[in-house]
């Protein structure tokens, strides 16, 4: 399978993933998206010399992992490119921070610790927002995100983008292999054909959104989603996983500042 049509399966299987019949997936995608927001407020509020404050903060990506039945092997190799850049953010921190930290009875210097925690704040926020893209689709992500009164031209940006990435990677896919049918015995696309095929993907990827948004007119699409407000409705479930998913970061993030 080509890295093209790799990554299209990739988008496919997410959205086949976020509609599975499970307890979490069908929570109130406005619960869900509170409750994911307030974890990376809560991750990204520990001092940067706190590692061992920020280590319980996994306990929520665990137990959503598990709740929801994700192979955490399988979302790993899906991020394995956000992760490492997530790293590289402080990877510089050991050189300009040379400020010594006493762990116990041993002198370390800042910057190590500051390292370490940032990248545990990324990692945490990432996997957070992955578990909601995981268990809730890009439908009711836009919903709740209108619930809260994110302005409507940017919910429909979110929701047009990415639907247009998979058009946008089918029309590349075709292009790729109709050019490689043409030539069979060459490596790759050459240079002298770039801009060409470059437009041809343009205007082909236009003609396709079009079709698609008029497609979504004619459903009775006007850049909101009160069709969900029937489908979708508050439960016992729901303020109970809230009540939960607030808690027990703020428990977490009160016992570090108690055991300083």
């Amino acid at each position: 399978m080509s890295k093209i049509r790799n990554a299209i399966y990739e988008i496919h299987h997410m959205d086949t993933i976020a509609a599975k019949d499970q307890w979490v997936n069908r929570l109130h995608p406005l619960v869900k998206l509170v409750i994911t927001i307030f974890y990376i407020m809560v991750t990204v509020s520990f001092p940067k010399y706190e590692i061992a404050g920020i280590i319980p903060m996994a306990i929520y990506p665990l137990a959503m992992f598990i709740l929801a039945e994700l192979s955490f092997k399988e979302s790993l190799k899906r991020l394995r490119i956000v992760l490492p850049l997530v790293c590289l953010v402080g990877l510089w921190n050991p050189f300009f921070d040379k400020t010594p930290v006493l762990i116990g009875s041993l002198w370390v210097r800042g910057g190590v610790l500051s390292m370490i925690t940032l990248m545990l704040k990324g990692i945490f926020s990432v996997l957070a927002s992955y578990i909601l893209i995981a268990t809730t689709s890009i439908e009711k992500i836009c919903y709740a995100l209108r619930l809260i009164h994110v302005p409507k031209i940017l919910v429909t940006q979110i929701l047009l983008t990415y639907r247009y990435i998979t058009l946008l990677l089918e029309e590349v896919n075709r292009i790729t292999q109709a050019y490689a049918l043409r030539a069979p015995y060459q490596k790759g696309i050459h240079f002298k054909v770039w801009g060409s095929l470059t437009g041809q993907l343009l205007l082909r990827s236009m003609d396709r959104a079009n079709a698609v948004y008029e497609s979504m007119l004619l459903r009775g699409y006007h850049g909101e989603f009160t069709h969900m407000g029937s489908q979708i409705s508050f439960q016992k479930e729901d303020f109970f996983f809230l009540l939960v998913g607030m808690i027990v970061p703020i428990g977490l993030r009160i016992m570090s500042v108690f055991l300083k």
